[in-house]
């Protein structure tokens, strides 16, 4: 497997450094967490299945769990020497706070200049709002994107994927791989710093149009990605489903409306984003509302336009398409795992779906700590 060898100390907690090592895990490290006393609070946030929550479930599986309390000398002492062979170290602690620990960068560093210490803030380890409080919501928030989520009240809403986190996630996860490829050339680890704040901005490419080349803020119901085009939009169908168009490209729209007997609208569905697509839009409203989804889902097979039902949750994990990819797992006890997204054709990822005890690696990570 393509990480078998490395040794991760994991010190995060919740979602965006426990993601990423799972990620790793998945795929051969050796993931270490360091949990505190009172252990990873997910453990106990949310729905239960089997002996563990689905959220513990799917961030930890394959990890070890090592408690250890930073603040008491002996500790320290084991998390430092754990330090002196680890390939890299995470953690997600407000910025200040790992330096009163004697547990930051310069301290590993100093001990093992090969290790790639990676800090994952909310805004990072510089600026004004470094020290500022905040989970993925208000990051969201404040990146502007919860501006983009609005409701039919025009009002915003709860962005319903904890995109902040997953940002920083996988921007920390690129980040470590980019280090470890070239400590190979270098023998020098190094020290990552990202801001879920900027690892979420970097990820808007395609919506900051109207901030960069006019110097204003966008008209969400006008603009491409939140339904200014006719076909990248949700239409609700007769038994109140919905399903989507998700193509603008013109060789859609002359091939939907073509079929369904409205040639004459092609002009306006290929026109930009905005008020002139409101006759499609209009036109679209009226079709799909007089059928069934599974009308639609049936009258689509085989023609070529972007469409997709919007499926429940549920159905979402339960479709062939998921089986097929492997992305729902079932342990021997029933329970279910999330499976890995990183496909490889010649080491693929062997799942680990063992979830450690609190502390179940402890004894023996303390034995060899003082050997």
């Amino acid at each position: 497997m393509k990480m078998e060898g490395y040794r991760i100390l994991d010190l995060s907690l919740f979602l965006p450094g426990p993601m990423l090592t799972q990620v790793l895990a998945d795929h051969g490290a050796e993931v270490i967490k360091i949990e505190p006393p009172t252990g990873e609070p997910v453990r106990k946030v949310g729905y239960v299945e089997g002996n563990a929550t689905t959220w513990f479930r799917n961030t930890h599986r394959g990890k070890k769990s090592v408690v250890l309390n930073l603040k008491d000398a002996e500790d320290h002492a084991i998390f430092l020497d754990l330090c002196r062979t680890a390939d890299v170290v995470i953690e997600a602690f407000r910025p200040g706070v790992v330096d009163r620990l004697g547990i930051g960068p310069d301290a590993v560093m100093q001990i093992n200049p090969r290790a790639v210490y990676c800090s994952i803030a909310a805004f990072g380890q510089t600026g004004p709002e470094a020290r500022r409080p905040a989970h993925d919501l208000s990051i969201e928030a404040l990146a502007g994107v919860v501006s983009l989520n609005l409701g039919r009240d025009g009002h915003p809403v709860n962005p319903h994927m904890p995109v902040a986190d997953l940002a920083g996630s996988m921007t920390a996860l690129a980040a470590i791989l980019m280090a470890l490829l070239r400590r190979e050339k270098t023998g020098k680890g190094d020290v990552i710093d990202i801001s879920m704040q900027d690892a979420t901005m970097a990820w808007l490419p395609n919506v900051v149009g109207p901030v960069f080349a006019e110097d204003r803020a966008p008209i969400i119901a006008n603009e491409r990605s939140f339904g200014g085009y006719a076909f990248f939009s949700i239409y609700e169908t007769s038994d109140d489903r919905h399903l989507t168009l998700g193509g603008v490209e013109p060789k859609f729209a002359r091939n939907l409306l073509t079929d369904l007997g409205r040639p004459d609208l092609i002009e306006a569905a290929i026109s930009p984003p905005g008020p002139t697509q409101e006759p499609v839009k209009a036109f679209l409203r009226e079709t799909f509302a007089s059928q069934t989804l599974d009308h639609w889902v049936n009258w689509f097979e085989g023609r070529d336009v972007c469409f997709a039902p919007v499926l429940n949750l549920h159905e979402a994990w339960h479709s062939d398409q998921v089986a097929a990819r492997e992305m729902l797992l079932v342990d021997e006890a029933g329970n279910r795992h999330i499976g890995t997204p990183i496909k490889f054709r010649d080491e693929p990822g062997q799942i680990d779906l063992r979830l450690p005890a609190l502390d179940e690696d402890g004894a023996e990570v303390r034995a060899a700590a003082k050997r």
